[in-house]
């Protein structure tokens, strides 16, 4: 209960410490983010179903809403405006009906291709029903329809933000009510051992298609959410690059733990709109932190931190701290100098006619002097190796720590 208090209130806090209009902007976007990175959850982490469709269903959701904002202008549909996220997600709820009794018949590598076949299908008729979709320029929309509700326009960014909030929290606890019902449970077994599943008298493909309305329902309302932020709707939303956007922050945040899409949908707004901004080479250091965690953190960021906490509840953190500190350290050296490669790279690329200076940091780099490119190389080199040293001593050392606490845990039990 304690948790679920503390995110309500941090969600309610939130503006008042980063109240300018950015800080709303990255904070609505974030809510949004995250509801539809649960949602995926529903089917990847929670049901083993690795799908590259999901923006089907929250681009569709967002055009459907989008539409009923339109009407409700026009008079032709009387509806509060703060209910136009649920016209998503009805929609996220009737197209999944619709394409999940196709898609959900297979499993595993057949029904990722199939999602990623009704996604491009559905992008090029984004495309080609200019009627529905918009064409090149979309569909835009005015959320101060209809009359106020207690001074309530949704023209000022908070108000928005506020609604967002209330539907973020809303959603998050009846998807987290969700993995507690009997299909839930049913789903991670399905996910799990599917042959055992059907042995004791439980069909899977009833299962996994009952999961993906229910998450494309949520889908369709996150959908929603982005329609009245951004009101304005355009193909983007359906296309491949928003599925993609979600498989990679979902499993990044963590697909094995509920709360692991939450920072996943957390890091994706962060991704897009402040890295995107600071560097060109955004998506290349999205690909190398993608990278970096298939390697050496497989279960995501949630994993880690519940590794820690393991380790913090029988006490042996603190043994940890001087390995952790190399570990970031020699990381953040060995970063620095890669980042100083990659930003004389693109900027010899795409940046030529301003020069050879770039800034970097605070610091004058030469992308054509020698000094900065040996600076850089040293930097990254030596980096690596410090950081594999360290890495490999602070594996022992985990090694260590986890064998005793699973002999303790045996005592424990034998007692």
């Amino acid at each position: 209960m304690a948790i679920w208090g503390g995110f309500a209130l941090l969600l309610i806090v939130a503006p008042l410490i980063w109240g300018s209009g950015l800080g709303l902007t990255v904070l609505s976007q974030m809510g949004i983010a995250i509801i539809a990175c649960l949602s995926y959850n529903m089917l990847l982490g929670q049901g083993g179903m690795l799908s590259f469709g999901h923006a089907v269903y929250t681009g569709l959701g967002s055009f459907m809403a989008i539409h009923a904002l339109n009407r409700v202008t026009e008079g032709a549909m009387h509806l509060p405006v703060s209910l136009i996220p649920l016209v998503g997600g009805v929609a996220g709820l009737g197209f999944a009906v619709l394409f999940g009794y196709v898609t959900t018949r297979k499993s595993g590598t057949t029904f990722a291709m199939i999602t990623l076949g009704l996604g491009e299908l559905v992008f090029a008729l984004s495309l080609m029903i200019p009627e529905f979709f918009g064409g090149e320029g979309g569909v835009s929309g005015d959320r101060m329809a209809g009359e106020p509700f207690m001074g309530i326009t949704f023209g000022p960014q908070r108000q928005v933000y506020y609604l967002i909030a209330l539907y973020t929290f809303v959603c998050v606890a009846a998807m987290y009510a969700f993995t507690r019902t009997p299909l839930g449970r049913m789903l991670n077994a399905v996910r799990d051992n599917p042959e055992r599943v059907e042995f004791v008298g439980y069909d899977t493909q009833k299962v996994r298609y009952l999961a993906f309305i229910i998450a494309g329902f949520f889908a369709g309302i996150s959908g929603g959410l982005g329609a009245l932020n951004f009101e304005i709707v355009t193909a983007e939303v359906v296309g491949a690059a928003r599925s993609g956007a979600y498989l990679l922050f979902t499993f990044l945040g963590g697909a094995t733990f509920f709360f692991g899409p939450i920072i996943g949908g957390v890091l994706m707004v962060l991704a897009l709109i402040l890295l995107s901004e600071l560097t060109k080479a955004w998506l290349l250091y999205l690909g190398l932190i993608f990278l970096f965690m298939v390697m050496y953190a497989p279960g995501g960021i949630a994993s880690l931190i519940m590794m820690n906490v393991r380790v913090a509840v029988h006490g042996r953190l603190r043994e940890l701290s001087g390995s952790y500190v190399a570990l970031i350290a020699s990381a953040v050296v060995m970063l620095l100098g890669a980042a100083a490669i990659i930003e004389m790279v693109y900027h010899l690329q795409l940046s030529t006619t301003l020069g050879d200076e770039l800034n970097f940091l605070g610091l004058t780099l030469h992308a054509r002097g020698w000094a900065s490119w040996l600076g850089a190389l040293a930097l990254a080199f030596g980096g690596f190796g410090l950081f594999e040293w360290a890495r490999r001593r602070f594996v022992r050392r985990w090694g260590a720590i986890q064998e005793d606490i699973e002999n303790q845990i045996k005592q424990r039990e034998a007692q």
